[in-house]
Order: C-alpha cells, then sequence, then structure tokens
C-alpha cells in the first residue's frame, strides 16, 4: 500500500491529465474535462450521461459575456443540448469575442453548492489552461472514476491556501558575466509543480539585509528582448546591480505571464493587439490581475538563511508580501529600465492598474 500515490500526488497527476484531456472526478460526484483540450468523443460521452452539462467559468469571464454571476467569484452555465466542442471553447476562449459578440443565450445555474465548480477551476489554472471546465454530476464520483481508471480527487485540497513545502535541490558554482562569484542553486515544491531558481552572487551576510530581486520568469522578454513588457532589462539590470556590489540574490521564479503560464499570455498578447490592456486582457481570459504567488519568493530566502532584504522592484505589492512573510524589507530599491515606444502603453497601465512605481 505504500506505492499508492497521496493526495499532493493525485492532484499533480490530475493537472496532467487535463492538460491532455483526460477527465478527473471529484469526490463529491463531478466529472471534470478542461475546456481547452476537449475532445469531440469525451464531449459526446460526457453530454451521454443521465444530469445535464454545465460549463464553469470564473466571473471575469462571466462579465465579459453578460453571464449572471450567482457564485460570487465563478459562474456555472447549462449546456444546451444541440451545443459541441466548438461552442464550449468559444465561450472558454475570448480569441474570437470582436467577431463574435453575441454567443448566448445563457442559462446561468443558481441552485446547489458550487464548491467543486470552483475547485474544478482552480484545477485548470494550476495546470497553466484556460479557466473553463465543463462538469456533469454523477451519483456516486468514487464508483465513476474506478470504473472509468480516472483520478479522482477531494474538493478540501482546493481550499488550502498552504504553500506547498520547498525544497533545495542542488547548488552549484555559476560564473556570470556580472560576477565570477555566482552560485545557482535549484527549489522544487512537493507538489510537483514549477521548480524555482535563486542566483546568488558573491558570500551576501545573512545577518544584513541582502540586496534582492523577486523576477518572473518572463520567456520573451528574458531570452527573447522582446520589446513588449521591461523584464529583460529588468533581469539584467538587477544582476549588474549586484554585481556591482559584490553581492546579492535574485530569485528567479516560475510564473510566466503573472502566473498564468506562456500560453495564456500570449492569448493576452493577441486580445492586446485588438486594443485591450494588459488587465483587459487578463481579465477577458477569465485570470485576476496577477495570479503570481510572492511567498514562493519569501520562503526560498528563509530557506537560504536571509530575513532582510533591499528589494529590487517597482511593485509595493511585493514589499507588502514579503513583510506579510516575515522577510523584513529595509529598503525598496527602484528599478526602472527598459521603457520604449512598444511598452510605453504597457507600462502605464501597470502604473495606473497595478500600483508600479513608474
Amino acid at each position: 500500500m505504500g506505492f499508492s500515490p497521496d493526495i499532493t500526488e493525485r492532484i499533480a497527476r490530475a493537472r496532467a491529465d487535463l492538460r491532455m484531456g483526460v477527465p478527473v472526478v471529484l469526490e463529491g460526484g463531478l466529472v471534470v474535462l478542461a475546456a481547452e483540450t476537449l475532445d469531440a468523443a469525451r464531449f459526446a460521452d460526457l453530454m451521454a450521461l443521465d444530469e445535464p452539462a454545465v460549463l464553469a467559468i470564473t466571473d471575469w469571464r462571466a462579465r465579459t459575456l453578460k453571464v449572471h454571476v450567482y457564485d460570487d467569484d465563478i459562474a456555472r452555465i447549462t449546456v444546451p443540448k444541440d451545443a459541441g466542442p466548438a461552442w464550449v471553447k468559444a465561450v472558454a476562449d475570448p480569441a474570437d469575442d470582436l467577431q463574435n459578440p453575441m454567443k448566448g443565450p445563457f442559462h446561468a445555474v443558481r441552485d446547489g453548492d458550487a464548491a467543486m465548480h470552483r475547485a474544478a477551476i482552480a484545477l485548470a489554472k494550476a495546470a497553466r489552461l484556460l479557466p473553463a471546465v465543463l462538469t456533469c454530476a454523477v451519483l456516486d464520483g468514487a464508483a465513476f472514476a474506478t470504473a472509468h481508471n480516472l483520478t479522482l480527487l477531494p474538493v478540501e485540497p482546493f481550499t488550502d491556501t498552504t504553500l506547498s513545502p520547498m525544497q533545495a535541490v542542488v547548488h552549484a558554482r555559476l560564473p556570470l558575466s556580472v560576477s565570477e562569484a555566482g552560485q545557482l542553486h535549484v527549489f522544487r515544491p512537493d507538489d510537483g509543480a514549477e521548480e524555482h531558481y535563486a542566483v546568488e552572487i558573491g558570500q551576501p551576510d545573512r545577518s544584513k539585509p541582502v540586496l534582492s530581486r523577486l523576477h518572473s520568469a518572463c520567456f520573451t522578454g528574458d531570452l527573447l528582448g522582446s520589446l513588449k513588457c521591461d523584464c529583460g532589462p529588468q533581469l539584467r539590470g538587477a544582476l549588474a546591480q549586484m554585481g556591482a556590489a559584490d553581492e546579492g540574490v535574485l530569485l528567479y521564479l516560475n510564473q510566466e505571464g503573472r502566473g498564468i503560464g506562456l500560453a495564456n499570455k500570449m492569448r493576452a498578447y493577441s486580445l492586446q493587439d485588438q486594443g485591450f490592456d494588459t488587465v483587459e486582457a487578463n481579465h477577458r481570459l477569465g485570470f485576476e490581475d496577477d495570479e503570481r504567488d510572492f511567498r514562493i519568493g519569501a520562503d526560498i530566502l528563509k530557506r537560504m538563511g536571509f530575513s532582510q532584504v533591499r528589494l529590487l522592484t517597482n511593485n509595493p505589492a511585493k514589499v507588502a508580501r514579503m513583510e506579510s512573510c516575515g522577510i523584513t524589507v529595509t529598503e525598496r530599491v527602484p528599478l526602472q529600465v527598459g521603457e520604449n515606444a512598444h511598452n510605453a502603453a504597457y507600462l502605464a497601465t501597470k502604473a495606473a492598474k497595478s500600483g508600479h512605481l513608474l
């Protein structure tokens, strides 16, 4: 019996299942498919079940579609009998909203507990998929999962906001252009999510505030030199300051696109090309302004022995989050670099809607 996966491992398995279009089952009796990876065969199978199919979306996506929100942060929509997978995906994905704005009429469900649907959306987000799930109630979730060899999950873990424990995997010397005295530390969360990294410059005194930055991964900016954001210049600027100071810690957190993943970030970019700003694009996709979890950075700093930082950031939310996690921010060090003609509106939105000090 020691070989059986525990709940953390089952959730990690469920994330992979949804990404591949495989259903998962919640113990309360709900079959769940991700709208993004839905195929015709499994859609037909789910529609053939006894209970009506329900598409659950976030309140942000519901507002865009003018769907009544009866469940605070999510909405449940009854799937019409004549609908197909294309209808589900059109409701979930705003890509063609401007070309086809009238997707209704919608019938929003207002009765019953929405806890399982809320948990299912949280799982889709964790899988870096669009936050929309096709569901159907079944009488006995455990029996259904066993009969179809599907992953079975309880609802309770999705209401638990405890951060998954982070384990130090390895660290090694890494000479850098800004400093030959560099080290790279790799940290892995127990829940099977993305690994995160810490770049340590020099040998910072653990008893004093260390020059530090929480940097969220940005494939387009950090690696490709994208002009749509200021991430690449901020990454290189922060490392340059640490190199000049002969010490520092840069936390490279794998939370691409403010925590929504690269694919969804590209969806947001496509919406920006339609005229929406970065916050509006996230909302139309069904996400919050910012889905990142800065507690990860605080946890890594503590595991490395730091309790005080001079934080390189323009984002007051990072300062507040570090303080709330027990990391003392003795100074906010501005990092205002990288503005250009392509990202001027993006930076203005960060200042106006996200409170960045630019």
